[in-house]
């Protein structure tokens, strides 16, 4: 499932846990792993220490991650944290950008020039989010968001792949909706249908969701249902990028706007996959 996995590590936060986690699920075994530090564009006379100290944290992290260092690309680049990041997943056409966050809001994100919103923002390639505050143990309780769009089947289709590959597993698909949806002329409303059918495709995969369903606010129902079945991974999809030809523009609609996938980043008891919608040509 994933081939090329890039690990923006900062020496910080809990990234090394959830990464021996994923080596022991089959469909992470495999995947190469690549590990970066970003020595910064600010670094000035000093640029041969920061070197030595970057180098140093990319040699820490190999052992924290229990890895020969044959096992691991490790990359070392001077520059913007946050375009680098973006510049090696071109790069290496990485299947998953994994990334520590300091679990900011939009606004704070900004101020505060973080790099695991701006990634979040403007990649295209599925992203994991783990919070600095938040400790991982095991994955066992999954959690996937079923919106019935093209991308949210395909973080349906992840989820399933990886209950199914997790010993003793359970997935929990969650529909928040809105509570004047009316019933069709047979009486079965939309979301039961949609529910159906997300039921019936984990069969596919052979894994049984619980399916769960909720009206009212999606982001704040989403969190609030992973607290409930304290689940140790989140799976939604999310298709709040913006266009490639506004990098350099701060986005201000999205940033005061609401989010359900920025909320959800910010406020999950339990790290974040986000599955995105591809740019189009």
């Amino acid at each position: 499932m994933f081939r090329n996995l890039l690990i923006a590590d900062s020496g910080k936060g809990h990234v090394g846990e959830m990464v021996r986690m994923l080596r022991d699920i089959p469909c992470f075994s495999k995947a190469r792993l690549n590990l970066l530090h970003v020595v910064p564009d600010q670094a000035g006379e000093d640029l041969n220490g920061y070197w030595q100290k970057g180098a140093s944290l990319l040699a820490d992290a190999v052992s924290r991650l229990g890895l020969e260092p044959t096992e691991v690309n490790t990359i070392l680049r001077q520059g913007d944290t946050k375009q680098t990041v973006l510049t090696v997943a071109d790069e290496l056409d990485a299947d998953l950008i994994l990334m520590g966050s300091r679990g900011l809001g939009r606004l704070q994100s900004i101020l505060a020039n973080s790099s695991s919103q701006y990634v979040f923002q403007l990649s295209t390639r599925p992203m994991l989010l783990v919070r600095d505050d938040l400790y991982i143990r095991h994955i066992n309780r999954l959690m996937v968001g079923i919106d019935g769009t093209g991308v949210g089947d395909d973080a349906l289709k992840l989820a399933c792949e990886l209950a199914r590959d997790i010993p003793g597993s359970s997935l929990t698909g969650v529909h928040i909706g809105r509570p004047d949806l009316a019933p069709s002329r047979a009486g079965t409303k939309p979301v039961n249908t949609l529910l159906d059918q997300a039921k019936q495709r984990a069969r596919s995969f052979g894994v049984e969701l619980n399916a769960v369903q909720k009206t009212g606010d999606i982001g704040r129902g989403l969190c609030a249902t992973a607290l409930e079945i304290k689940a140790d991974l989140v799976v939604i999809a999310s298709q709040d990028r913006r266009p490639l030809v506004a990098k350099g523009l701060v986005d201000l609609d999205r940033l005061l706007g609401g989010s359900v996938s920025d909320y959800v980043r910010v406020h999950a008891p339990a790290p974040v996959l986000l599955v995105r919608e591809p740019e189009k040509p």
